[in-house]
Formats: structure tokens, sequence, C-alpha cells
């Protein structure tokens, strides 16, 4: 397969809203593709990402290309192998070294192939192809049913193992994917819920779990003997910047474990400092944004005890291991109940310490890895969304030469996005100056004092409530919409879709 082919069908996936569609194109593309390397390559630059987590390439380095080939040589594999190779240059000359490599692959390229390899590389390369329909294409493309490949992937961080997987070996293959320690598992996430009487209905007066929504980062903490591996939400391996996480995974009486928790800084008080503090010091080893201070670790789950998976236990069960391997104040605050009230009244308290809310569980469910199912319900003090920026308007008076006001966007069905309104509230000076640079980069074409970007950019929008309306195409628009902060913990991928919100419309 010519790299060419995969560019052609990204286009195509990008000009369709058709779900039905985008999964034959992604079908298709895979069946094309030579069983093994490359149709796990292959895999992989459809789901956005290539299969290194770091190339070593950046802004810098990709600012400049060579002039573009004339004709299409590049094979996927020929890709993959090049950024394998940015990627292990170290030392002294590895700059100089890794840009002549640059020219050199990018020289072969096409100037649509150069475009591709280019947004793969820094992380631009979305076109409606969510990770959830890439799985339905693999099961399509390797007539295996689709709930083997789901299984298995919630064992793998990419997914081109399992499209690998799947159309070498079938359901087999896929059926051997297991929960290894030291291998991140996709975490299961929280659907939403306006208040806690809302999120208590779900459960139907059953007793629940209420565990604390703390104001820091996820993290996936596996040891296995005196290995120690943390992992964040979107899996990045980030071991040597938790050193207290650490010593707390190596201080357990364990062999092997897997658990699930928050990272956070706290102040003196005991309160979560800001969350970009959090963020800072978890994201850099650079002791001028916060590597200096402790981070404190809570946990919420465990999925693996010496040998045996939890996976599929239910939350009962697996909060009694927790709570038995780990010492005391290393879990996060927990309710058990089934009164409304006093959930309510624990969801207060939660606030009131400053942390985000609640996260209220079903106690008799497996752990769903990578699914935002309706066993986990989230809860927070005022109504907040992550949605994805569309476009930007270049502000007037003291904002003139900024771009200011952001449209905004939820996922629909069909992979794309639906425009729920604009706003400019909440804005701080660094904040316009960062996202004038930002979505400049990201721009796609322009419409007299609007700038049309990349779907890309998550944001969290803090907003009053929600209202009909017949301006947008959702028919709805949020009322009094602020922006609480960019979310680069989040691919768009990941932003809420337009069925929450209207779920949070019909909770009034």
């Amino acid at each position: 397969m010519l790299l060419a082919e995969l560019v052609t069908t990204h286009a195509a996936v990008a000009a369709t809203r058709s779900r039905l569609r985008k999964r034959e194109l992604l079908a298709g593309a895979l069946r094309a593709a030579e069983p093994g390397d490359e149709v796990e390559v292959v895999a992989a630059f459809l789901s956005g990402r290539p299969r290194q987590r770091r190339t070593g390439l950046g802004w810098r380095t990709l600012g400049s290309l060579p002039e573009p080939a004339a004709e299409p040589s590049l094979t996927p594999t020929d890709v993959d192998a090049a950024l394998a190779r940015f990627a292990a240059f170290s030392g002294s000359g590895s700059q100089a070294a890794r840009a002549a490599a640059v020219g050199e692959l990018f020289s072969r390229a096409t100037a649509e192939e150069q475009d591709f390899v280019r947004r793969l590389v820094l992380g631009e390369l979305r076109q409606g192809a969510l990770d959830s329909l890439l799985l339905d294409a693999t099961a399509a493309a390797a007539d295996v049913p689709l709930a083997v490949v789901r299984r298995a992937a919630m064992f793998s961080a990419l997914s081109g193992p399992i499209a690998r997987a799947a159309l070498t070996g079938g359901a087999p293959a896929l059926e051997s994917f297991r929960l290894v320690p030291g291998r991140p598992v996709r975490p299961m996430l929280a659907s939403s819920a306006p208040d806690v009487a809302t999120a208590m209905e779900r459960f139907a007066g059953a007793a629940v779990a209420a565990d604390t929504k703390l104001d820091g980062i996820r993290v996936q903490v596996h040891r296995d003997g005196d290995d120690v591996a943390v992992f964040t939400r979107s899996l990045d391996d980030i071991t040597e910047r938790l050193p207290e996480v650490v010593a707390l995974a190596r201080s357990l009486d364990v062999r092997t474990v897997v658990l699930d928790g928050e990272a956070l800084l706290l102040d003196d008080a005991g309160r979560p400092r800001p969350f970009q503090d959090t963020a800072a010091r978890t994201g850099s080893l650079d002791a001028d944004v916060g590597g200096t201070l402790p981070l404190t670790v809570r946990f919420f789950d465990v999925l693996h005890h010496d040998g045996t998976d939890l996976i599929d236990a239910p939350a009962a069960e697996r909060l009694e291991v927790l709570d038995g391997v780990l010492p005391a104040g290393a879990t996060v605050p927990r309710l058990m109940s089934s009164d409304p009230d006093e959930v309510a009244a624990f969801f207060a308290d939660a606030v009131a310490a400053g942390q985000e809310g609640l996260v209220v569980k079903a106690l008799d469910a497996p752990y769903e890895a990578g699914r935002r199912g309706a066993a986990w319900v989230k809860v927070k003090p005022r109504h907040t969304l992550d949605l994805v920026v569309l476009a930007v308007e270049w502000g007037s008076g003291r904002r003139q030469g900024r771009l200011s006001n952001i449209w905004l966007g939820a996922r629909d069905p069909d992979g794309g996005f639906t425009m729920l309104g604009k706003t400019f509230k909440g804005m701080t000076d660094e904040m316009l100056a960062w996202q004038t640079e930002r979505f400049l980069a990201l721009e796609t074409g322009r419409e007299g004092h609007v700038v049309h970007v990349r779907p890309e950019q998550v944001v969290e929008i803090a907003f009053d409530g929600v209202q009909r309306s017949t301006r947008y195409p959702g028919g709805m628009a949020l009322r009094f919409a602020r922006v609480l902060r960019y979310r680069d913990d989040k691919t768009a991928d990941e932003a809420d879709t337009l069925a929450t919100v209207r779920a949070l419309a019909a909770g009034g």
C-alpha cells in the first residue's frame, strides 16, 4: 500500500458525516493493508497518531520542509520506520542528524503526504474517525464479533495491535489480549448528571459508592515486583515525573497491583491548588513550574492484585480489595449510601473542600475499561462541558488584533461536531494571547472576521443552563457560557456529546 492511498482515505473520511460511510472507508483501508506490520501502522495512522509516543519532532523541526516530490512513492511502513529513527536520536549532534533525516523523508513525500505526516506527528490529524469507530471498522474488516474487538481493546493503549491481531488471527488472537501489569489499560469513564438527585435516580434506590472527584490528574499505577509504571489518562508514561507515587506503590505489601487514582497538589491547608499547578508539576520535570512541590495521590479503584484480575469483578469487591491493599488516607474520600440526602450532603462537603464534586458508582458493576457507561456518573457543582472550538472571531476594542469569541461544538453521532453557541467570557489577557497563536496554527480558512479551525482544541465551558435555540443546528444553546480552561489533556474524540447536552437540557 502506498501512503497516498491512506491520505486519500483520510480525506474521504473527513469529508463525510455518515458514520456508516466512515466505517466502510476505514474497513476498506484495513483490508487493503498487508497483514502484520503494515495493517498495524495503517490502523495507527487512521486513529490519528503514530505508534511512537515520542518522535522528537515539533513545530520548529517541521516548520520548514523541502520541496515535495512530484509522484508518490512512500509507504506507511516507510514513514513508521522513519519516525522510529527520529525517536532514537539522542546525544551530541542528534538535532542536526534528526533535521537531516526529516528532510530526507519529507523530500520523498508529495505535498498532500507532507501535510498528512506533519499533522500526524503533531497530533493534529482528526477526521471524525473516533477510536470506537476504528474498532467497529476492524470488526467489519476482519469479520469478527465487535464485542470481541472491544474486549481486546480494553487491554491495548493503541488500536494498531488490535487491528493486526484481528486481521491476522481473528477472534482467537483477539481473545489472547488480557491485563498485564506494566501495560496500561484504557480507563473507565463517567457519564454526567446535573445534580446528585438526578444521579441517584439512575441507580433506582440501590446503595452506591460516592467517590470524591478530586481536582487533579488521572493516574494509573502498575507494580510488578520492584518495577513501577505510572500512566496518564491518555496512557502516556510519566513514571519519572512522579517519584512520590512510585515510592507509595513500592511501599505496598503486594507482588503485583494495578491501581486507578488521582494525583494533585495540595496547599498548606490541605485544599487542592489550581489545576494548572498540578498539570505543570506532572507535565514537566522543570522545577520552575512546580517541579519541587510534593504530589499527593489518592486511589479509587484496583484492577489487578497479586495475580488476580479484577476487571470483571463487581465494584463492591474491588473496593474491598482496594481498602485492604492501601494504607489509611491513600484512597479518595468515599461514602457508601442509598440515601440521596446523605449523598447530597457529602457532595456539598467535597465542594466546600475545594474538590470538583462526586462520581457516583454502581456497586455491582465491573470495570468497563475504555467505556463511558451508566455505572459511573459524575456530578459537579456547576454545569460544565468539554467542548471543541470550531472557529474563532477577531476581537474588537481592547481585544483588537486578537482572536476572541470562540465557536463551541459538541460531538454528534456521525463523528462530527454540532455548534452550541459562542463565548468570549472568562478569558484572561494571557489566554487571549495564547489562543490567538494556537488557533492561527489550526486555521483552515476565513470568512470575514471569522477564522475557521480544525476541530481539535478542547475547552472546558461553564454555563447556567441549556435553552432552546433556532439559531444553531442542534436546536440548543448554552446560557451564559464562559471559559474555565483549555484542556490539553483531552482530545477532540473525548469531548462531550450532543446527547449529553440534550440530557442536561431535559434535566432542567
